[in-house]
């Protein structure tokens, strides 16, 4: 079992460490470490350190022996993935699950066809659970660098995005132009993948046309339909394997 993973603001460059706040209760009692076991500390942003438990003081407080602060670098390519917003709680699904597979950002599209709507305070709440559930995935899956999530985008400014990828694609499913297979298409070892998610209805004549002006023509899976909040775990871990990030 590989050392959990907690979060800081910032690394500290000193031999020891006191992990507080929520972080220090969760490690505490939650996890219930004690001194000698081991754990990692990152700020989330690819920099992270190892460490051993001293002490654990009061509910909230977990004093930590670090070793030297290191970078993990950048993935390449940076794979990011547009997705439309889907109904319900399976926006935090379909981000938690994307997290866990390796992606490197996500940008929730406020497609024509999305039955939710990011509005007001309920978009800013909407907003920041994707951005909690990154952060958690992130430390449920080791991660020390977790997936970037923007605020939301209309189609203009996802078309935007798309024209300066090295790769851009829509992920679509159709009878009429059912789009070529992901599984052969050509890839960049480096650069930017950024890969559209559309939602339940679908992506619009109007939005495939330009996304397709962008430089993103229409990608195909496989010969079933996958749910928007899957779509975008299975196309990433097709890229994964492609691109050999997993190997």
């Amino acid at each position: 079992m590989t050392a959990p993973v907690f979060v800081v603001d910032n690394l500290p460059g000193g031999p020891e460490f006191v992990l507080d706040g929520p972080e220090g209760r969760h490690a505490v009692s939650v996890r219930r470490l004690t001194a000698g076991e081991d754990v990692v500390l990152t700020d989330g942003r690819g920099h992270w350190a190892d460490g051993v438990v001293r002490a654990a003081e009061g509910k909230d407080r977990l004093v930590v022996a670090l070793g030297t602060v290191c970078e993990e670098p950048a993935p390449a390519p940076r794979i990011t993935v547009v997705q439309a917003l889907p109904k319900g709680d399976r926006g935090e699904v379909a981000v938690e699950t994307m997290t866990e597979t390796g992606v490197d950002a996500i940008v929730p599209w406020q497609a024509s066809r999305c039955v939710t709507q990011w509005k007001g305070d309920r978009g800013l709440k909407s907003l920041a659970k994707w951005r909690t559930t990154a952060r958690e995935a992130g430390k449920q899956s080791r991660r020390v660098r977790f997936p970037e999530v923007s605020g939301a985008m209309t189609t203009k400014q996802v078309a935007a995005l798309l024209a300066g990828a090295d790769f851009a694609g829509v992920l679509h499913e159709d009878r009429d132009t059912p789009g070529a297979p992901l599984a052969t298409a050509e890839l960049p070892a480096r650069g930017s993948i950024v890969l559209v998610v559309g939602p339940e209805g679908g992506v619009s004549p109007q939005e495939l046309a330009a996304f397709a002006d962008a430089g993103a023509p229409p990608y195909r899976l496989g010969p079933s339909v996958l749910r928007t909040s899957t779509a975008g775990t299975a196309a990433a871990a097709l890229l994964m394997g492609r691109t050999g990030r997993w190997g």
